[in-house]
């Protein structure tokens, strides 16, 4: 079994095959050189190449290797963060930029979708964020209010409409959010790679950074087998950042996610269950997240990772999880597991940084990459292309060390090992 079944399972299986590339061999002089082929790195790239400018993406592993080829696959408008705590934390100006910007990202994405005729699942017909109980009842009502107030079409369902649009009686209500939607990121994320190429763009795979030095002409790029010079480089690589730069690893905090996907499930089955084809998860501290491929497949996750004890912990969770919310479901097969990490930062929210003069970096997106990702990396474009820096909707910041970060990371996953193992048990 090679790497990407391990790691990206169903996405693996179902995507559209990845557009030929290689590993670079000879040296490049470029105008931007962007280290990391997800959806932010990716979308810069196309949106730069557009321009004409001459861009080369290299990648350590494969397209979509990290989070942007094994996430859910929701395509959300905004934050975790509750819309009136956004301007709270960056002030005013940016925080309600920014509300703006990841707001109509999936317009953005779907756009893209569309004008780039990717064939990635896309489905727009919203998503259900689900109430548990009435704190999560409560929890919804105020980030609906905050959303309508800037002029977002959600609005909060009743316990009966919610059991209507997700087949489950377990929910007290839920915020239906019709700016957003689903699709298959692992076909995404390819799409977005073919679309750049197409414009001009260079991508290599299984190409290392390994430094990155000043030079006379701007910025070397030392990979193991060539030299990439570039008057920009840009560092796209999230919660899979490794080696370049180590502060960015050391200012986000990994949280382990993982997902299974049932058999195709009968059309009996599909007129009850989400039948609308909205993703959903819920409002618990350890949330479950859940929705349909287009072949109807229920993909079923939580925070967790599917190594070690793990495995078996978490795949026992989501059986008895799936029976709970979906007693219909009893007996019904996983075809297909797999997990990622979020890269997760103090405050919640993505960061902008200035890492060195023209080396940029957008980071930490907190599990609502689709989005945040391909928005970011246009607005790297026009950044690079002359847009003041004073415009986007973040402020420059230093990387920040996360204090107790590996405890943390750690306690993460063998709590949510402990919260699995024990609920629906006792």
């Amino acid at each position: 079994m090679d790497q990407l079944e391990r790691s990206h399972g169903l996405w693996k299986k179902t995507a559209p095959p990845a557009p030929v590339t290689t590993s670079l061999e000879g040296d490049r002089s470029v105008d931007v050189a962007i280290v990391g082929a997800g959806f932010t790195g990716l979308s810069a790239a196309l949106h730069l190449a557009q321009r004409g400018v001459k861009v080369a993406v290299l990648d350590a592993e494969d397209i979509g290797f990290g989070g942007s080829g094994r996430n859910v696959g929701l395509v959300n408008a905004g934050m975790w963060v509750m819309p009136n705590d956004v301007p709270k934390a960056l002030g005013v100006t940016h925080g309600e930029r920014l509300l703006n910007v990841l707001g109509n990202a999936p317009d953005e994405v779907f756009d893209l979708i569309g004008h780039h005729g990717i064939e990635c699942e896309a489905e727009r017909q919203g998503t259900l964020h689900c109430a548990v109980g009435q704190s999560g009842l409560e929890e919804i009502r105020q980030r609906a209010e905050q959303w309508q107030a800037r002029g977002a079409p959600v609005r909060v369902l009743d316990a009966a409409e919610t059991a209507a649009k997700t087949g489950s009686a377990s929910y007290s209500g839920a915020l239906l959010d019709l700016r957003a939607g689903t699709i298959q990121p692992l076909a995404y994320v390819r799409g977005l790679a073919s679309a750049a190429m197409a414009a001009g763009a260079e991508i290599f795979t299984h190409t290392q950074v390994k430094g990155v030095q000043p030079s006379k002409a701007g910025w070397t790029l030392v990979t193991p087998g060539a030299l990439v010079k570039a008057d920009w480089v840009v560092i796209a690589t999230n919660a899979y950042t490794h080696g370049l730069w180590p502060e960015l690893r050391n200012e986000i905090t990994h949280l382990p996610y993982f997902n299974f996907a049932t058999a195709p499930l009968d059309a009996q089955l599909l007129k009850q269950i989400l039948p609308e084809r909205q993703g959903a998860w819920d409002t618990k501290e350890i949330l479950s997240s859940f929705r349909l491929d287009r072949a109807g497949r229920l993909i079923f996750g939580s925070v967790g990772a599917l190594r070690g004890t793990g495995a078996g912990i978490h795949e026992a969770w989501a059986r008895r999880g799936l029976r709970r919310l979906f007693p219909q479901l009893d007996g019904v097969k996983f075809e297909s597991s797999w997990y990622g990490m979020i890269g997760m930062t103090d405050n919640s929210l993505p960061k902008f940084h200035r890492l060195a003069p023209n080396v940029v970096a957008f980071h930490g997106y907190n599990g609502r990459g689709i989005g945040t990702g391909t928005v970011f990396g246009r607005l790297l474009s026009d950044h690079i292309c002359g847009a003041p820096e004073a415009d986007l909707p973040l402020p420059p910041s230093k990387p920040a060390t996360q204090r107790f970060r590996a405890g943390r990371e750690r306690f993460y996953e063998l709590g949510a090992q402990l919260a699995h193992f024990v609920s629906g048990r006792f």
